[in-house]
């Protein structure tokens, strides 16, 4: 599988991730999953210290004890939460970053975290505090880069401007296109990769989109009405010849040169093997139809 490098730095991850939060509490389960997307050349992992108040973390680390040097490991702080109450606040301070990057490392039973991300920020963090917190993670080895997981593009900009960020994690897929509106083009520029998580529209844009849609989406998605939807999704059947749904739209991610990998969950092996045959990038007529297919939306509340 192609490589892709993460920024400015010297990480090199697969052009797709396995997004780790839907992978349940089954130790075996998640081991061989972990396993298979590996043997499938996926090399790198995302998860964060509030998936599942920490067990998320504890359950990826298990599986990849004996492997750690074959992986890029991601993980994700800012969000102080208490395990035992199950409830949390936002806190993107260096105090509780400090603190958190080692609760996260007993966790993974690693020494070292490879990428690490702000799970969210607003404008009014003390940002240029949180980042001189991430740059002395940085220069003690305790983690190789930093980024942030955030579809603010104010935010986003703000940390363009004052820091080395190396990526930055936001939702995209062909229906939700507002970061190609305002941020992919910045980020591209500044040599900053774009992690797309959501790649499939949850579900929508798979093979079992109709169903999906059906169960889970009756009001429609984003600013797409349900019938909207449906005819989407005939259109993406009538063209996509020998690949999959999964497959155009993993495609059309990874299209953008901003984008260094695609982020999807798996909570099965079957739901791992559905997204891992990708053509990417697409070739220009049919990412053009399916940008004609679609319709670009902008941020309204994100700000």
């Amino acid at each position: 599988m192609k490589q892709n490098r993460l920024g400015k730095s010297d990480i090199y991850i697969s052009e797709l991730t396995l997004g780790c939060m839907s992978l349940g509490r089954n130790k075996q389960k998640t081991k061989n999953i972990i396993d298979k997307a590996l043997a499938n050349g996926i090399n790198h992992l995302d998860t964060a210290d509030l998936y599942d108040f920490g067990e998320n973390e504890k359950i990826v680390g298990e599986a990849i004890r004996d492997k750690r040097k074959d992986i890029i490991l991601t993980t994700k702080v800012g969000n102080h939460f208490n395990a035992a109450t199950k409830d949390w606040f936002w806190d993107p301070s260096p105090a509780y970053i400090q603190k958190a990057v080692k609760d996260s490392l007993a966790r993974l039973q690693t020494d070292y975290i490879d990428f690490y991300m702000l799970h969210g920020g607003t404008i009014d963090d003390p940002i240029d505090e949180t980042i001189e917190a991430f740059e002395t993670l940085k220069k003690e080895g305790v983690i190789r880069a930093y980024g942030i997981s955030s579809i603010r593009p104010n935010v986003i900009r703000e940390y363009v401007k004052k820091s080395n960020i190396d990526a930055v994690m936001l939702q995209y897929n062909m229906l939700d296109r507002r970061a190609e509106e305002e941020v992919l083009d910045l980020l591209q520029k500044n040599q900053i990769s774009v992690l797309a998580r959501g790649p499939l529209a949850k579900g929508i844009l798979s093979e079992k989109g109709k169903e999906k849609l059906a169960d889970k989406h009756p009001d429609g998605y984003l600013s797409y009405s349900f019938a909207e939807l449906r005819s989407i999704q005939q259109t993406l059947e009538n063209i996509k010849g020998q690949q999959s749904i999964n497959e155009l739209a993993l495609g059309y991610v990874l299209t953008h040169p901003a984008v260094a990998s695609a982020v999807f969950g798996a909570s099965t092996i079957d739901q791992l093997d559905e997204n891992m045959s990708i053509s990417s990038p697409l070739n220009n007529k049919l990412y053009s139809k399916l940008k004609e297919l679609t319709k670009p939306i902008v941020y309204e509340n994100h700000r």
